[in-house]
């Protein structure tokens, strides 16, 4: 089960660009909780207690205890949003769990088995289709990662998410069965059969010079109807009959 995070929020009064400008001046960063049919409480978090958080790639399916001027609320990152040129945080938003609430959530998924698998071995290459998957479960059972060994796959063969058992409590968000990972041909014998493709190719119809062919010889006079070589003198004019 992912683990609770605790973080300490202040609530503020004023909305706007303007009043979050403000925060972020103080080193703040604004956000609001949402949900569980409550109305939306404006927050604020110190960005260097939020940033860890963030950057660790499983922000928005961690649990977080939220106290919020001595009042705790359990809650989940639904959004993080960003400077789009300098790239620190600007806005955090919090959806607010009720009790026995079932969410959406982005898992990542860890591969293993990779050093002793017989497709591998052989040559063959594990091409990772999706790096996390989404899920529905209750709050407090969102897993922090999803598992799947490789090390029975040959190559041709592929992992699809109805493959792996999950937690108890924990299905699928998404109607469609999801590729995990597949093992394919490694790319020696792709440029091999581009190779012995490109020996098959017909030959042109020119016709080279026949083997061993003289070169005319040096001055002589090309033949009727033949252009002079590029460079070459004119040939001389054959001398005027007496009368």
């Amino acid at each position: 089960m992912s683990k609770i995070v605790q973080l300490k929020a202040a609530s503020r009064a004023r909305a706007g660009k303007g009043a979050s400008r403000a925060v972020r001046r103080e080193g703040l960063v604004p956000g609001v909780v949402y949900g569980d049919k409550k109305e939306p409480q404006l927050i604020s978090l110190a960005y260097r207690e939020v940033q860890p958080h963030v950057q660790s790639g499983r922000f928005l399916s961690t649990l977080i205890d939220l106290e919020v001027d001595g009042k705790t609320v359990r809650a989940i990152p639904r959004d993080v949003q960003f400077e789009p040129v300098r790239d620190f945080i600007v806005h955090v938003d919090f959806l607010r769990l009720g009790k026995d609430a079932r969410v959406r959530v982005n898992v990542p998924v860890h591969f293993k088995g990779q050093d002793v698998s017989p497709g591998i071995k052989q040559g063959g290459a594990l091409n990772i289709v999706s790096h996390t998957v989404a899920l529905s479960c209750s709050a407090n059972l969102i897993p922090d990662e999803i598992t799947v060994d490789v090390s029975p796959m040959q190559v041709g063969q592929s992992i699809h998410l109805s493959d792996i058992k999950l937690p108890d409590g924990v299905t699928s968000a998404v109607k469609d069965d999801v590729t995990l990972c597949a093992i394919s041909a490694q790319a020696k014998e792709e440029e091999a059969s581009a190779d012995a493709a490109a020996a098959e190719v017909p030959a042109t119809n020119q016709k080279a010079p026949a083997a061993g062919a003289a070169a005319p010889a040096k001055g002589a006079a090309p033949a009727k109807g033949a252009a002079p070589a590029k460079g070459a003198a004119p040939a001389a004019a054959a001398p005027a009959k007496k009368k």
